[in-house]
């Protein structure tokens, strides 16, 4: 197949998980990715620097997601609903077929410290977008930046529970499950710095 094949990014990243299911991120090239996909190493240095870039191709869609999660809540959505609606469009775009290829990458992120420090710099950068988000429906800076940190958390938490899961329940209801522990959790540490009379 040539390059001109339609999803290409699509077929690398199945093609590369297939892979590094099979041997390991480690001992798969670039080469056995492209010919497991049908295309060119050409093409895949066209689309992607490195394999590494193959695994976390998906950033800039996550990004946007959450930035129009926040951007199209409601007019008079308080700051804790501009965070849940960002999530749960951000959680909604994950497929059954994202779930397994997560169980791969669980295994892979124990193992590679290059794939780890990625992972590390995805996470910021999309903490960084719901911040932002945030910022823009006129949350005050300092508790933008600590809903992002949190919603993120939540985020990151209901999708290790929904990957490890078998069931047929969204990506989502696991995410807001999350989101709502943390809100009580808030609740109750600030009952304990302001206990009633």
């Amino acid at each position: 197949m040539g390059r001109w094949e339609p999803d290409a990014q699509g077929r690398l990243l199945r093609a590369a998980f297939e892979l590094f299911g099979e041997r390991g991120y480690e001992a798969t090239t670039t080469a056995q990715i492209a010919e497991r996909a049908g295309l060119t190493k050409t093409t895949l240095f066209r689309l992607f620097a490195d394999k590494r870039e193959i695994v976390f191709q998906a950033q800039g869609a996550l990004v946007a997601l959450v930035q129009e999660g926040v951007a199209e809540a409601p007019a008079d959505a308080s700051p804790w609903m501009l965070l849940s609606d960002g999530l749960r469009r951000l959680s909604s775009a994950h497929t059954e077929e994202q779930r397994g290829t997560g169980r791969i990458l669980d295994s892979l992120l124990l193992t590679s410290a290059e794939l780890n420090e990625r992972a590390v710099q995805k996470r910021f950068v999309i903490t960084a977008a719901l911040e932002t988000a945030l910022i823009k429906r006129h949350v005050d800076p300092a508790p933008a930046g600590i809903l992002a940190d949190v919603g993120m958390r939540a985020y990151y938490a209901g999708y290790a529970v929904w990957v490890a899961e078998d069931g047929p329940e969204p990506m989502t209801r696991f995410v807001l499950d999350q989101l709502e522990q943390y809100a009580d959790a808030v609740d109750h540490l600030y009952r304990d710095r302001h206990p009633g009379p």
